[in-house]
């Protein structure tokens, strides 16, 4: 105790042993003589019993009586053990006892690193439970096949490896886990394995509908390549619109009958036939696209929240790695492939049109001259860009950043189509058309010329659907078109495209002309906002993962960070707590979503900043007008900056506080 070492002492192992349970103690020191047989029982039975982290450090004091043999054979019995002969020098002892307390401290490291071990699988194990049931729940029917080798020769056959519930329904076939396709529908497998055999060969995700023969059914079928392409496997999702199809033919059948009716009765009103045939065509297409745009803007947003806590992750440990070249590297990469990522789910939410536009009063004309030297080194120096501007040109509402992304597609495109090199031209202009009710008569158009090789019709006609490309597997996604088209319809304009074999393509953006002041281009910064002051920020999203990389980006720019699961959780956190500068809430969430959670709040507390996280921003028309959102996935850069420009205002909180020091 002298020597600063807190200690207990006790008389017997009983007493020993009784102690050890009521504080957690860090080593041993045992006399040879207190050592009883049955003592010595006691005492081996409880440390059989420790922990897997645990291995009670003992240090054993003995007389110099017995042999070697004597004494090794007691220490194997204790374990981790020192003996210590006496009579023996006080150093001695305290020298072994610190360095019994210092593995003991080792020992309770080890500890910690078990238990959140422990509690990672735990939510690594709901989180697999969450997406099962998500899995299972989807109504349409979903299944992953693996192609094996067959009697025809090697990949000749696939087996179901996993399927939903709903595969049954919509199939007609029940418990299809562990089948063969050549077990399960002889007569038909050869053509599926054709179908599904070309999807693991090129890579190419493919839509198309299909009867299946055995049960009758016309089925309506997605289906994907799942990497690494070495697995030979791929995912099917597919829907039962057998009764669809039959009450389309049967409206087929029946408009059939009215046009020829029709043609009798107005023979002579050709134009105005094409004019309805075109709008029927167009009508199939938009409820085609909607019904896509639909899927991709779900997904999209799952994967926006999957990426968010990986983005942010990255981005901070690049920062805190920044001096170590090797992790630097590493990291860099991990975070390009997830930006690369991010990127694709911006491309699929912008053919959805459910992307969130920051939309801006611009010179069109001034952003894509600022873009010569980038559009040049991006598609490289055997083509000429060429950049004409019209003069006086009205400004347009737009996203700067979507539309430069736009321009850089178009013109990687062009540059693909001239691969022996040739020129590129960027235009912007104003035109005037006849105005029809609702619709603009004056556009800014920005048109992206090349004299490349060109498009053939039946190529031009599918050019914007998502997914479709003429490049080679890997070299393209298939989206660069239909984000383009997107943006376009989204920001209230249109998208047009003209192409013939052998002279050139070219590809109009028209956007509604404007009036007022230009606004002003933020220009992008690796460094982090500073921060006006130190705040207490209230963090609330339902998905944990996402909650606990934004709190410690939060907590990293020095912020106090109140966590909440739920709308619900939230409004009882402000009850309670008066010191919240700042309310950040992710938007989609169950029972009450951050845009009706902002509402209630702002009641309660008007002048209550909110910030809206959102990873699918399609919000419904006038919901959380005048909120700032935040797209997800982000960067700490991306959320510092929007912290701090909120935190440069004064506060609710600040202003009671100024207040209260006045007072």
């Amino acid at each position: 105790m002298g020597a600063g070492v807190n200690t207990c002492i006790e008389g017997n192992v009983p007493a020993v042993l009784s102690a050890l349970k009521e504080v957690r103690a860090g080593a041993a020191i045992l006399a040879e003589e207190a050592l009883s047989d049955d003592g010595l029982a006691l005492l081996e039975d409880w440390l059989h019993n420790q922990p897997p982290w645990s291995d009670l450090p003992i240090i054993l004091l003995t007389k110099g009586r017995g042999g070697p043999e004597t004494k090794m054979g007691l220490a194997s019995k204790l374990g981790n053990v020192t003996i210590l002969e006496r009579p023996l020098h006080p150093v001695t002892l305290v020298s072994a006892a610190r360095a019994a307390l210092r593995a003991r401290a080792r020992q309770h490291v080890a500890e910690r690193h078990v238990l959140d071990l422990e509690e990672s699988q735990a939510r690594l194990s709901a989180s697999e439970a969450k997406y099962r049931a998500l899995f299972n729940s989807m109504d349409e029917g979903f299944c992953i096949i693996e192609f094996i080798d067959g009697p025809e020769g090697p990949l000749s056959d696939y087996v179901h490896v996993e399927a939903n519930e709903a595969y049954a329904r919509h199939a007609g076939i029940p418990n299809v886990v562990g089948q063969k396709v050549r077990t399960m529908v002889p007569d038909e497998a050869d053509e599926w394995v054709r179908i599904y055999g070309e999807v693991l060969r090129t890579g190419r995700a493919i839509r198309f509908e299909r009867e299946l023969v055995a049960t009758g059914r016309q089925l309506e079928l997605s289906a994907f390549r799942i990497e690494p392409a070495e697995k030979h496997q791929v995912a099917v999702l597919f829907q039962d619109i057998t009764n669809r199809r039959a009450a389309e033919n049967a409206l087929q059948e029946l408009n059939a009958t009215l046009e020829i009716r029709i043609e009798k009765a107005v023979a002579e009103s050709l134009r105005d036939q094409q004019k309805l045939a075109e709008a029927t065509a167009q009508m199939h297409e938009m409820a085609k696209l909607e019904t896509l745009g639909q899927l991709t803007g779900g997904v999209a947003h799952d994967f926006n929240n999957l990426l968010t806590p990986i983005v942010g992750a990255l981005d901070m440990l690049r920062r805190q790695h920044d001096g170590d070249e090797r992790s630097n590297r590493l990291i860099s990469g991990a975070l390009q492939a997830s930006q690369r990522a991010a990127t694709l789910v911006q491309r699929l939410l912008s053919f959805a049109r459910r992307q969130h536009l920051e939309a801006r009063t611009i010179d069109v004309g001034g952003l894509v001259e600022g873009m010569h030297d980038l559009v040049q080194r991006t598609i490289g120096p055997h083509i000429r860009v060429e950049v004409d501007v019209g003069r006086d040109l009205p400004p347009a509402r737009i996203d700067p950043g979507q539309l430069e992304l736009a321009v850089l597609n178009l013109a990687v495109n062009a540059r693909d189509a001239m691969p022996g090199g040739g020129s590129l031209r960027l235009i912007v202009d104003e035109v005037s058309v006849d105005q029809k009710a609702g619709e603009p008569s004056r556009y800014v158009r920005l048109s992206v010329e090349d004299a490349g090789v060109g498009m053939d019709d039946a190529t031009l006609r599918k050019a914007v659907e998502p997914f479709f490309t003429t490049k080679g597997h890997g070299e393209g996604t298939g989206l660069g078109l239909s984000m383009v088209h997107g943006l376009a319809a989204q920001s209230g304009g249109l998208f047009k495209l003209r192409s013939t074999v052998g002279k050139g393509t070219t590809a109009e953006i028209w956007l509604p002309a404007v009036q007022g002041q230009v606004d002003g281009l933020r220009k992008s910064d690796e460094e982090l906002a500073p921060q006006p002051r130190r705040a207490s920020i209230l963090l609330v999203d339902d998905e944990p993962l996402v909650r606990q990389a934004t709190a410690e980006m939060l907590r990293e720019m020095g912020h106090i960070v109140i966590e909440a699961e739920s709308g619900a959780a939230a409004l009882a956190i402000l009850e309670a707590e008066d010191e919240v500068d700042l309310l950040i809430t992710d938007y989609l969430m169950p029972s009450m979503r951050g845009s009706e959670l902002a509402a209630e709040i702002v009641k309660q507390r008007p002048d209550m900043p909110v910030l809206l996280l959102t990873g699918y921003a399609h919000l419904a028309k006038g919901e959380a007008v005048g909120i700032r959102r935040l797209a997800k996935p982000f960067r700490e850069v991306d959320l510092a900056r929007e912290v701090a420009e909120i935190l440069t205002r004064e506060t609710p909180t600040e202003r009671r506080r100024k207040i209260k020091s006045v007072s």
